[in-house]
């Protein structure tokens, strides 16, 4: 079968390219065309658009890019037109892909969406547009289809792709030293800090953690640098503190020797818990940014691990309460309560098991697909 797969972001690329690898497992007649990254063409992909081409964060630099984000979606409208696929495959994106999806409909193709927007967090009402265009949409996270359920909208809960990731890693580096001698060499126990990978997040939230450092002489403190930042932004960050260092491209690695972790709310959350690390989770924003967020964002943590597990698992350090003092006690608790370590672990375990679904997300989300398009249960809906 012929297979269009689109994602805009490195995470889209990894999540991607997993997928082609167990969709060529199913069908050795695949046929695949993509826009993504260098994983999914290595993973098999006839490359299209590369992400790097495709990302504009933020209000201004979208709209200082509106001519080429309109060139993109006319010259992937003809793309797909050329190769007639039997599906479109849409992994998250959802500015970029949610339009395509539209006007895929309405002009008979099969819309497959892998990784649903976030909508029960904001803009709701775009599920309404999902139904109208989405042939199928297959979740990551469980209690997505209890809120896709109150829509009257049915979806296939996969598990979430993150499991066979870190998996994969744990198999590869677990029982070799790391290359880096600031984490595998480290003469003291190392926290981890994951502060973020803008630099306007990193600065409002890094600061708290490197001066809740100085409480604890007795740890080595690494930061995880962000792809694409330069190391004199570190450096000049944690000049002062003796105990501080950062490493490059080697989150994992630092994760899988860390003894606890300060990560800023998000997915790092998420890998976080899958390395068993306990974790405090901390944010902070401009104040019209987080009260234009507390207005738009209809959650009750802001942390992946409580979201899923439905009940407060990590400590979450939001605005005014992440301080240097609260990070010092919230650390203080992780390090010397053996109590509270051993739950937050065995909790860590209950998600894992819950997320990886009896198998891997990749491998089911490809069954599902394959089986959709090949049983009937594929046919475009009237």
């Amino acid at each position: 079968m012929r297979y269009y797969i689109i994602a805009g972001e490195a995470s889209g690329d990894l999540h991607g390219s997993n997928l082609i690898r167990e969709l060529v497992k199913l069908d050795n007649q695949a046929n695949i065309r993509c826009w993504g990254g260098d994983l999914m063409q290595g993973a098999g992909g006839e490359l299209v658009k590369h992400y790097r081409d495709l990302a504009f964060m933020g209000f201004t630099e979208v709209l200082a890019n509106l001519g080429t984000i309109f060139r993109n979606l006319a010259f992937c409208k003809e793309d797909i037109l050329g190769f007639q696929p039997d599906t479109l495959i849409l992994i998250d994106y959802p500015g970029f892909n949610l339009r395509i999806a539209k006007w895929a409909r309405k002009n008979g193709f099969r819309v497959i969406y892998y990784i649903s927007p976030q909508v029960w967090a904001w803009k709701e009402n775009r599920v309404k547009l999902i139904k109208s265009c989405v042939d199928k949409m297959l979740v990551i996270l469980p209690f997505e289809e209890s809120f896709y359920r109150k829509w009257q909208y049915p979806v296939e809960y996969v598990g979430h792709p993150l499991v066979e990731v870190v998996d994969s890693f744990r198999k590869q580096w677990e029982n070799q030293p790391s290359p880096v001698p600031q984490i595998s060499h480290a003469e003291k126990p190392i926290i981890a800090l994951l502060p973020g990978s803008r630099k306007q997040e990193i600065l409002q939230k890094l600061p708290v953690m490197l001066a809740a450092s100085r409480y604890f002489p007795q740890y080595c403190f690494i930061v995880a640098q962000a792809p694409g930042l330069e190391s004199s932004f570190y450096q000049d960050l944690t000049a002062g503190y003796p105990n501080v260092s950062f490493v490059s491209n080697q989150t994992y690695q630092l994760l899988l020797h860390a003894r606890a972790a300060c990560v800023t709310s998000g997915t790092a959350t998420l890998e976080t818990a899958l390395f068993g690390v306990p974790e405090v989770v901390c944010y902070k924003g401009s104040s019209l940014s987080y009260q234009i967020a507390r207005r738009l964002i209809k959650i009750k943590y802001i942390s992946l691990v409580n979201l899923i597990m439905d009940r407060l698992v990590v400590r979450e350090l939001i605005q005014h309460d992440l301080t240097v003092e609260n990070l010092r006690s919230a650390l203080s608790e992780l390090l010397e309560n053996g109590g509270m370590r051993q739950k937050m672990e065995q909790e860590f375990l209950e998600l894992r098991a819950l997320l990886g679904k009896g198998g891997h997300a990749s491998a089911n989300a490809a069954r599902s697909i394959f089986a959709f398009l090949s049983t009937g249960d594929g046919e475009i809906k009237a």
